[in-house]
């Protein structure tokens, strides 16, 4: 139960794909083409998530567009804020494939960020980063952190351990996103071991969205924020279900 010295959130963390829809494996081949052209259902698809997106007061977003052809040029996290009523947002390109496609990171808020940082993330590839968004004063503030984690291990491990020094210095903490693998992962522990940050009490199964069995997308809370519910909602047409989430925070982090 809320208290006058909580107050309660509700988050929600998509890869939205770009629009682009999967509905069963063979359409990763058979549909390969929504990945590089503007055509099929990408606008109908943003504003099924703009109408999911837009009762929460924090959005995190992955693989979103931000304005190559295959979106028709239309940045895709501005879009879904207009349409969902977000007054602020940002977003953070972090892979290009040519003027063809494009993929970033995105934030909305209905909460004004004091300040947001984006911050490349290590990998045998580039073309993965983290997005920061601080809400409050200082250290005691609470940071939110959307990421996107690359498909290897050894990769996952060392952007991992990069997240965990970013946030080592904040005990009011989210960090939500694609994590590519599940909570209780070895690669994992670099990340318990130097934040507060806990794993989910129980797993929410994300992927594949038509047949959901594993839980690979998280918002991972640190210790002094409390988890009130959690469920997975679909996320339009994307091979991603998305997770929502209602959390308390104390009350003197957020304004």
């Amino acid at each position: 139960m809320t208290t006058p010295n909580t107050r309660t959130l509700r988050l929600l963390t998509a890869n939205i794909q770009a629009g682009s829809s999967t509905r069963r494996y063979s359409d990763y081949v058979t549909r390969s083409w929504s990945h590089a052209l503007p055509a099929g259902r990408k606008r109908s698809s943003l504003d099924a998530i703009a109408q999911l997106a837009r009762g929460h007061d924090i959005v995190g977003l992955q693989e979103a567009d931000p304005g190559s052809l295959r979106s028709g040029f239309t940045n895709q996290t501005h879009y879904l804020a207009e349409r969902a009523g977000f007054n602020y947002w940002s977003h953070q390109p972090n892979r290009r494939m040519g003027g063809v496609a494009s993929s970033a990171n995105g934030l909305l808020s209905k909460l004004e960020p004091v300040e947001v940082q984006d911050h490349a993330l290590p990998g045998r590839i580039g073309g993965r980063g983290v997005l920061l968004a601080k809400f409050g004063e200082g250290n005691e503030g609470l940071l939110v952190a959307v990421a996107h984690l690359s498909l290897g291990t050894n990769s996952r491990m060392s952007q991992l351990a990069f997240i965990g020094e970013l946030l080592s210095d904040h005990p009011n903490a989210v960090l939500m996103g694609d994590f590519n693998c599940l909570a209780d992962r070895p690669e994992m522990q670099a990340l318990y071991q130097k934040t507060t940050l806990q794993p989910p009490g129980c797993a929410v199964p994300t992927f594949p969205s038509w047949r959901p069995d594993r839980a690979i997308d998280h918002i991972l809370l640190s210790s002094n924020l409390q988890q009130r519910s959690a469920e997975a909602v679909p996320a339009a047409y994307s091979d991603h279900l998305a997770l929502a989430m209602e959390i308390e925070v104390p009350a003197h982090v957020v304004r």
